[in-house]
C-alpha cells in the first residue's frame, strides 16, 4: 500500500488504535468514524474525523468519498459486561446496526472505496471442541454465532455496489494493552494466574502485530473476498496459554478456576471463555500471508510489549 485515504470505524479500540498508528507511520491519511462532535475535522495526530451515529444508521457520506479502503471495526465489547439481555442486544446492535449504516453510505457513493474490510469473529463457527475449523466449515447455532452471521450479512449492499468486501473473522487478540488478555495479565503478574475451567478448550490466539498486519493484508490484495480467519496458525488449549504466560512472566500458574465458579461470576458469558474454537488462518496461509508471532511463546511476549 502507497499513499492511500482509509477510514476507520473502533480507531480507539484494542485494534482500532494500533492500526491507525501502523497506517500513520506510513504516511497514509486516516479517517475516523467518530460519535463526539469534538472529535470531527482534523485532530492533532494527523487524522480526520467524520461524524456517526450507528443507532440512528447516520454517518456524515461526504467524509466518506474518495476513500480507497475502509476498515469497519466498532462493536460493544463481548467481554465488557455480564451478558444481561439489554447488553446481549447492545453487542448485536452495534455490529449489525453499524455494519448497515456503513455499507449503505458506502453503497450510494459517487466514489466508492475498492475494499471494504468489515470484522467478524471466530464466534461464526460455534462451539466446535477439538475438529480444526477452516474458512469453509458452516455457521454455529449460539448466540454469538447468530450475531456473526447478521454481522457480516449486513454489509452485502457494499458487495452488490461492486466494493469488494472481506470478512476478518478475528480470534484472541493477545495484548497486555487490553482485551481478554490485558484483564489475565496483571493477575498471572501478581503469581494468582491458572487455567480457566479444565483447560482443554482450545483458544485461537493472536497477536496484535499480526492483527494489524493481516488487516493491511487484505487492504492490499485485491483477489481476496469474503470470510478470513484472523488467527496464529497454532491454536492453543487454555492450559498452553496459561503456561506460556508463566514462563514468559516467571510466575507460578497453579490455580485453576472452576467451571461453575466462572459460571458464577460471567454467566452465559462462561460459555465462551470455557468453550472451544479450534480455528485455523487457511486463506491467510494460502495466500502467502506470513506471520511474526505464529507460536504461543512469541505471541505471549508480543503481547507483554504491547
Amino acid at each position: 500500500m502507497g499513499g492511500m485515504r482509509i477510514a476507520v470505524t473502533g480507531s480507539t479500540g484494542l485494534i482500532g488504535s494500533a492500526l491507525v498508528r501502523s497506517l500513520l507511520a506510513d504516511g497514509h491519511e486516516v479517517v475516523r468514524l467518530v460519535r463526539h462532535r469534538s472529535r470531527v475535522g482534523e485532530q492533532p495526530d494527523g487524522t480526520v474525523g467524520v461524524g456517526w451515529n450507528p443507532h440512528l444508521l447516520q454517518v456524515d457520506a461526504a467524509g466518506l468519498e474518495g476513500t480507497d479502503a475502509v476498515v469497519h471495526l466498532a462493536g460493544a465489547g463481548v467481554g465488557d459486561r455480564r451478558w444481561t439481555r439489554a447488553y446481549k442486544q447492545e453487542i448485536r446492535d452495534s455490529r449489525v446496526l453499524g455494519t448497515e449504516t456503513v455499507a449503505g453510505a458506502l453503497a450510494k457513493l459517487k466514489r466508492p472505496p475498492r475494499v471494504l474490510v468489515s470484522a467478524s469473529a471466530v464466534g461464526y463457527y460455534g462451539q466446535t471442541g477439538d475438529r480444526v475449523i477452516d474458512e469453509t466449515a458452516p455457521a454455529g447455532d449460539d448466540f454469538l454465532a447468530g450475531v456473526c452471521q447478521e454481522w457480516e450479512a449486513a454489509a452485502r449492499p457494499a458487495a452488490d455496489a461492486g466494493i469488494r468486501v472481506v470478512h476478518p473473522r478475528t480470534g484472541l487478540v493477545l495484548s497486555a494493552a487490553g482485551g481478554a488478555a490485558g484483564r489475565m495479565v496483571p493477575l498471572f503478574r501478581l503469581g494468582l494466574g491458572g487455567r480457566l475451567g479444565s483447560g482443554r478448550q482450545y483458544w485461537s490466539i493472536i497477536s496484535r502485530a499480526d492483527e494489524v498486519a493481516a488487516l493491511r493484508f487484505l487492504i492490499d490484495r485485491p483477489e481476496i473476498s469474503g470470510p478470513v480467519n484472523l488467527t496464529g496458525p497454532e491454536p492453543v488449549t487454555n492450559t498452553e496459554l496459561t503456561e506460556a504466560l508463566g514462563r514468559a512472566l516467571v510466575r507460578p500458574t497453579v490455580l485453576p478456576v472452576p467451571t461453575l465458579a466462572l459460571q458464577a461470576v460471567l454467566g452465559e458469558m462462561a460459555v465462551e471463555v470455557v468453550g472451544s474454537h479450534r480455528v485455523v488462518p487457511d486463506r491467510l496461509l494460502a495466500s502467502g500471508f506470513r506471520f511474526r508471532h505464529p507460536d504461543v511463546d512469541s505471541a505471549v511476549r508480543s503481547a507483554l510489549e504491547d
